[in-house]
């Protein structure tokens, strides 16, 4: 395990000194700039996946590694580890030339593949790019071991809504909080889950402005998308990632923490894919779904936004082109360690009002996921599920059913012919300001029934291939952690549950948190719902003391502050039976006695603040082979030091 004493070499951990809404190049490290013009951006470094069936002596870590430069740069990589790839020698250095994946506009995007085998401990990675006589960047990253888990990083809603009072916050701060662990117990991934970046400016300060403030929902849905526009809002877009992802301390962790992200709305712009139909499919919004994806495909995933790159098996790709998007949806499929399974899973690409993904989406998906446990024969036991939005959340019925209510009919016409009630109505297609919030869930009306069927058949698949489901979302910019459990009188124990899934929603890392009165008003809602006629759902009993160590009496299930999750795998202590013996129906033991809010599973005594995972920063022994996850929650959002209040729990896995 990393010390304290193996910081990894790299930029320094400093708060961002004048931090505002509007970015520019100057934020770019120092450690950079004396390498401008010929670098624009980067080092950033991505997670594809790990082989274990290659050579399960030495597994395959794939990743890449993109920095954008100017044209007729010509950058070159080069790697030391303790294993290489086809070198002899263990401590023999590689080198790699850069694949050019877009050159246009006075920039160029290059990829450098990395591939490493992985030895009996984790190790670091030292890297350096080159850049000729302009000079070169070093930075390093963490690889586990060959048997061992990764140290996961997860967080989504990383940047601020536009309207946001920027000064009222310290930046992105808690990613200095994320440098700080990792300098002692190296994160070896960052999950993004959606909303790395807020392009919503686009349309405030940028050159959607005009198209913005015309008033009449008719005139927008006709407005052209000329050459002009086109190339002025690709310049945005571009400069909008170069701006964030250039910002300490964000940009440190991309160059040391491998990432691997999945996109929501704010990553092309705000409510992308909820407004109605007959809106979305003007050539506005073509047109920015369009470009967002380029950059998304570019910055995010080191893929060039048309065609493939031979070595992402990481991909599973839709067979139909999205609605509004026009590409396939992609998800992603990797190894998180010897024993943890991830799927990222596209829920923007193809999304309309009324769907989230394709029925074909949803049978790629599992026919992936069955694939790859078949071949791991029996080592996967745990399976992390990225979804950008809640899928286990409380219900807003009530306030759907107040918006479509004839009377706030006629005060949206009064709205679009006079102005009436500005306030209440959004600037893109005048519908309500919230509804496309609401139609963004899988709890609304509109998406429960797909949301129904995909969660039991989840529910199946735990069952089938015995390997416990956990439930990765952002978006709603609270914390909670929501469950789905069989039903008590069901007497099945949370650890040989089928049913229990867990949903860690942790949200936001960057962006304004609502409101106490917004998050006690989610909190009201949480209700015990019911599935189907053997699952239950609701949300935990979880933040038993605020971030000043008091006591929580009154909202004990939502927490209204930035926060970020790490989950690491508990050690495997002692051999597990990997066998199916049981049945849906049978009962096992006496009836489980647990608290109908707050049943957490294996090693759940002291759940919340007081928890043992909650106190460390490292592997914690818990149950062998559970997972140990921590929410940790900003204490105060003025610090630049981005200090953490901890809480934690323990999921289990799937016994027999």
């Amino acid at each position: 395990m990393a010390t304290k004493s193996s910081t990894l070499e790299g930029p320094p951990v400093t708060p961002p000194k004048d931090f505002s809404n509007t970015f520019s190049t100057s934020s770019i490290p120092e450690a950079s700039k004396s390498l401008r013009p010929t670098l624009k951006c980067g080092p950033l470094i991505r997670y594809h996946g790990t082989d274990y069936a290659i050579n399960p002596t030495c597994p395959l870590w794939r990743g890449s590694v993109l920095v954008v430069t100017e044209p007729g740069a010509s950058p070159s990589l080069s790697l030391w580890a303790e294993h290489m790839v086809d070198q002899q020698d263990g401590n023999a250095p590689g080198r790699a030339v850069g694949l050019k994946l877009l050159e246009e506009h006075g920039r160029c995007f290059w990829r450098f593949g990395i591939e490493i085998g992985l030895g009996a401990e984790e190790h670091k990675i030292e890297y350096t790019v080159s850049f000729g006589t302009a000079g070169e960047l070093k930075r390093g990253f963490w690889v586990p071991g060959r048997n061992d888990g990764m140290r996961i990083m997860f967080h989504s809603c990383n940047g601020f809504s536009v309207g946001t009072d920027v000064s009222d916050f310290s930046g992105p701060a808690l990613w200095n909080d994320v440098l700080r662990v990792h300098s002692g117990h190296p994160f070896h991934v960052a999950i993004g889950g959606g909303d790395q970046i807020y392009n919503d400016g686009v349309r405030v300060t940028g050159p959607l402005k005009p198209w913005a403030t015309i008033g009449n929902p008719f005139k927008k849905r006709l407005y052209e998308w000329t050459p002009k526009l086109d190339s002025d809002i690709d310049e945005w877009y571009y400069n909008n990632y170069v701006d964030w992802y250039n910002n300490p301390p964000f940009s440190h962790a991309n160059s040391q923490i491998p990432s691997v992200n999945i996109w929501d709305d704010h990553d092309i712009i705000d409510g992308y894919g909820s407004y109605t139909d007959h809106f979305m499919d003007c050539p506005v919004f073509k047109g920015i779904g369009r470009i967002a994806r380029k950059y998304y495909m570019l910055f995010q995933h080191h893929t060039p936004p048309q065609g493939e790159i031979q070595e992402d098996i990481c991909w599973i790709i839709g067979k139909t082109p999205g609605r509004y998007i026009e590409e396939p949806s992609r998800s992603v499929y990797a190894r998180l360690g010897r024993r943890v399974a991830f799927l990222g899973i596209d829920t923007r690409s193809e999304r309309t009002r009324h769907m989230i993904n394709m029925p074909s989406t949803y049978d790629l998906l599992f026919d992936r996921m069955s694939r790859e446990l078949d071949t791991a024969e029996g080592e996967i036991k745990h399976m992390i599920i990225l979804l950008a939005i809640p899928i286990a959340y409380p219900r807003f019925v009530w306030l759907e059913n107040i918006l479509q209510n004839p009377i706030l009919g006629l005060v949206q016409f009064l709205n679009k012919r006079f102005g009436v009630a500005g306030a209440m109505f959004n600037k893109f297609d005048g519908e309500v300001d919230i509804q496309d919030d609401l139609d963004d869930h899988y709890c609304a009306r509109l998406h429960k029934h797909e949301r129904d069927l995909f969660l039991l058949r989840l529910q199946r698949f735990s069952f089938e291939k015995q390997v416990r489901i956990t439930i990765l979302s952002g978006d709603v910019h609270l914390t909670a952690i929501g469950r789905f459990y069989s039903k008590t009188s069901l007497c099945v124990p949370v650890e040989k549950d089928h049913r229990y899934m867990v949903n860690i929603i942790s949200s936001p890392i960057t962006n304004k948190p609502p409101s106490e009165a917004v998050s006690d008003l989610v909190a009201a809602r949480n209700k015990v719902h019911h599935l189907d006629a053997s699952t239950d759902e609701q949300l935990f009993d979880f933040f038993d003391e605020d971030v000043h160590g008091k006591s929580r009496k009154r909202n004990m299930s939502t927490m209204p502050a930035r926060n970020y999750s790490v989950i690491t795998e508990s050690p495997i202590t002692q051999p597990s039976d990997t066998s199916n013996s049981f049945t849906q129906n049978t009962v096992f033991g006496e009836k489980n006695k647990r608290r109908s809010t707050n049943a957490i599973g294996a090693s759940g005594e002291g759940v919340g603040a007081a928890h043992l995972v909650a106190g460390a920063e490292g592997v914690v022994d818990t149950a062998p082979g559970a997972l140990n996850v921590v929410i940790r929650v900003e204490v105060n959002k003025h610090d630049p030091e981005g200090k953490t209040f901890n809480y934690g729990f323990t999921i289990p896995g799937l016994e027999k």
